[in-house]
């Protein structure tokens, strides 16, 4: 018998599995994955002859007479097609064991293993990355290591990179080096206590370096104004073990060689994290942007942002807490959800806020980059360093919390948007004066100087416009005209270069809105432009407004804030601010009523059904009370330190300002007193805010902001001639509307305007 024949064509069970006959009872098949039971006549004669010296013929001969030759053929056969048998002999020592672990990948453990003998790796070490250690934990692995210099020879099928910093410059030219090449790459770095592997860069699939880098930056706010401080990348000590090192070298070269055999799983398209410290692993998402300058299409955005806004038919989703939606907010959490990531998320993480009770559902989600702070005393002490969410329930508030942060992010910012460099007497017929929408007084820029030394930056006026100096402009959309316009650059996106002749438009998120849909974002940010006209409108000229009676609504939710507000000692009570333009707006405001401080704190709410615009209202105000619930009566214990903030909550009271407090011998409001019929599309309601506009005289522009690559529809909304609850005291509407409304008997003279801005 010619056995080194019969052992090299073999029958035998794959090397991952390990067969255990129990005459009487079958036998079993015993792997790192569980137990596979195996019944039948003869199973239990059968499986110890599935050793890897017989083939078919010589299996049937030997099982004979227990098992009749054709029962034997057709489990052999069963057996086969579930996937337990390999032909070719049985293995042994460390053979066996690398194909028994391919096999338990999925892949047929002989191919595997001769694509990791045949292939070639190259390794590279950028600065003074160990890369003696690299080559040797190769080695280590079986795997063949290039003698050229970074891979470049042609034969080489991946590189491995250790670095000590995924966004050091020199991977430019390394990732630049392999797209032009067409081979992969495998990013590496051991610089501290967690190991960083991944991800393989693959030219033409997936994203690259560009794209993983600008994932990095995002979440290294505070390394960046620290490194523009310095004018270089700033850097950390090395923290980590021999051990740890060794360790992550040796999964780096295990990574390498599961590629090299062909074992693919979505985790290569990420960045894996090991703390060492507890022993917990973590896959961060690194996503291929669309409009990447070097892998994507950069000129997307700008194609986007200059197309006419396409609006449809969207049918709203079953009513929920915050009015509304094309999405219900499970569905939003679903879809949202990757982008939370502390490295490559559009934020780090989402943390409930917990100063005060649960029932406030206040979310945080990371730092605010419209604050655009001078130094990282900012970041810890503005009340707007992070974005936050609200909502009536948990879930709601933090998708609230991640699509303010998605908002924010969209509107930075980023250098592919369209842009036209003229002076406003160029583009005159199609731009829109910049006056119009910022709406600053003429004395307000004569005293610039001394108010933007005494305010904060949310309040500080820009230089006057000059319509005889170049700048950029970007394309809008007028719904009202169906055409496009154009706003300074500058005014639309934060952080936009400004004119060589200064900052004479400042952007702001006034109108700025995440949502389900273009359709459900743009319906969004109109309503925050009639909350906060009607805000300014109130909150400028002192007047006094009717009170919402809560109990009418009949809202266990409302009732649960009452309760909430009454327990940690405060007061609360809802005025109504509805403008001219007729749609519900509401401010919901709370005071102290335990100590000489009032800390008076306020939350607005607009939308067209006036029980979502209380509920906005309120969840707001619960939005804006964490700061002060532990603030004490010796006026210590704020958790903000924003010092006009500080000094309206430690010195305003209602006595001093009634116009806080609702008129006395009003008729407070009731439902009824906001007539509302739904509509069951969001596209209606659209339809419904072009012809108020239009009613008004005014004009509805639509900017989409939204980004390719994180793909949430963002819109900034513009109605030039709507007011903000900032200090804006250009002449219009903030005089007339008062005065129209019965409200003032004449207009309030602007040296009579409130003098205290809105902190919000």
């Amino acid at each position: 018998m010619d056995s080194s024949r019969n052992t090299a064509h073999g029958l035998a069970f794959k090397p991952h599995l390990k067969p255990e006959a129990a005459p009487g009872h079958g036998a079993y098949l015993v792997s790192e994955q569980g137990v596979t039971a195996l019944h039948g006549r003869g199973v239990a004669t059968l499986v110890p002859l599935l050793d890897g010296t017989r083939d078919l013929e010589q299996l049937k001969r030997d099982a004979s007479p227990a098992v009749p030759g054709e029962q034997a053929g057709r489990l052999v056969s069963l057996l086969s097609d579930a996937g337990l048998l390999h032909t070719g002999g049985a293995s042994a020592g460390e053979e066996a064991t690398d194909r028994a672990y391919w096999e338990l990948a999925g892949l047929d453990g002989d191919v595997a293993a001769g694509r990791v003998r045949a292939s070639r790796v190259a390794s590279l070490a950028v600065g003074s990355a160990d890369g003696q250690g690299l080559r040797a934990a190769l080695s280590e692995a079986g795997l063949r290591v290039s003698d050229a210099p970074g891979g470049t020879a042609e034969e080489t099928a991946l590189t491995v990179v250790l670095c000590e910093d995924y966004l050091d410059p020199a991977l430019r030219e390394v990732d630049a080096e392999h797209r032009a090449a067409g081979r992969p790459w495998l990013l590496v770095r051991l610089h501290g206590n967690q190991p960083w592997i991944g991800p393989f860069l693959q030219p033409g699939d997936g994203p690259c370096w560009q794209c993983l880098a600008e994932h990095l930056r995002r979440n290294r706010q505070a390394e960046t104004y620290v490194g523009h401080l310095l004018g270089r990348p700033v850097s950390v000590p090395r923290s980590c073990l021999t051990a740890g090192h060794g360790t992550g070298l040796r999964l780096a070269a295990l990574e390498a060689a599961k590629w090299l055999a062909g074992y693919r799983y979505p985790g290569q398209n990420a960045i894996w994290t090991l703390d060492s410290l507890q022993l917990a692993g973590q896959h961060h998402a690194v996503r291929r942007r669309p409009q990447c300058h070097t892998c994507g299409d950069p000129g997307l955005v700008a194609r986007r942002v200059s197309a006419p806004l396409d609006l449809r038919s969207r049918p709203k989703a079953a009513q929920g807490s915050d009015g509304d939606r094309w999405l219900t907010p499970s569905e939003m959490e679903q879809r949202l959800g990757h982008l939370v990531d502390p490295l490559t998320g559009v934020v780090k993480e989402i943390r409930r806020d917990t100063r005060g009770p649960r029932f406030l559902n206040c979310f945080r989600a990371g730092h605010d980059p419209v604050t655009n702070p001078s130094g990282l005393h900012s970041v810890r002490r503005g009340l707007r360093s992070h974005t936050s969410g609200k909502g009536t329930t948990e879930q709601h508030a933090r998708v609230s919390a991640l699509c303010e942060a998605i908002e924010r992010h969209s509107g930075y910012f980023q250098g592919d948007e369209p842009t036209v460099r003229a002076t406003f007497a160029q583009v005159a017929d199609t731009a829109v004066h910049p006056d119009l929408v910022q709406l600053f007084h003429p004395r307000q820029y004569a005293d610039r100087e001394r108010w933007n030394s005494e305010h904060s930056p949310a309040h500080h006026i820009p230089e006057r416009f000059d319509e005889n100096a170049p700048l950029d402009w970007t394309p809008v959309w007028s719904l009202s005209e169906r055409r496009q316009r154009l706003l300074p650059t500058s005014l639309l996106y934060y952080n936009a270069p400004s004119s060589p002749g200064g900052a004479s438009c400042i952007a702001h998120s006034n109108g700025s809105a995440a949502g389900t849909c273009v359709e459900d974002a743009t319906v969004q940010g109109f309503l925050e432009l009639v909350e906060r006209d009607a805000v300014g409108l109130w909150w400028y000229n002192r007047t006094r407004q009717p009170a919402v009676d809560l109990d009418a609504f009949e809202d266990s939710w409302v009732s649960g804030v009452q309760t909430a507000h009454h327990g940690l000692g405060r007061e609360l009570w809802v005025l109504d601010l509805t403008s001219d333009l007729g749609i519900p707006v509401f401010a919901a405001v709370s005071r102290r009523t335990d100590k000489p401080a009032e800390d008076i704190t306020l939350g607005f709410g607009a939308h067209l059904d006036p029980r979502t615009a209380l509920r906005r209202a309120l969840s707001e105000l619960n939005q804006m009370l964490p700061p002060v619930v532990n603030a004490r009566a010796d006026g210590s214990g704020y958790g903000c330190g924003e010092p006009a903030t500080l000094r309206w909550w430690r010195e305003a009271t209602t006595e001093e300002h009634p116009y806080l407090v609702p008129a006395g011998g009003r008729r407070a409001r009731v439902p009824a007193d906001f007539p509302y019929e739904r509509c069951p599309d969001l596209l209606d309601d659209l339809k419904y805010i072009e012809a108020l506009v239009r009613r008004h005289g005014m004009e509805l522009l639509v900017l989409d902001q939204t980004r390719p690559d994180i793909d949430v529809p963002v819109v900034r909304v513009i109605v030039p001639g709507l007011r903000t609850f900032w200090t804006r005291f250009a002449p219009g509407r903030l005089y007339d509307v008062p005065v129209r409304l019965g409200r003032l008997e004449r207009p309030t003279p602007f040296e009579e305007l409130n003098p205290t801005p809105l902190f919000l």
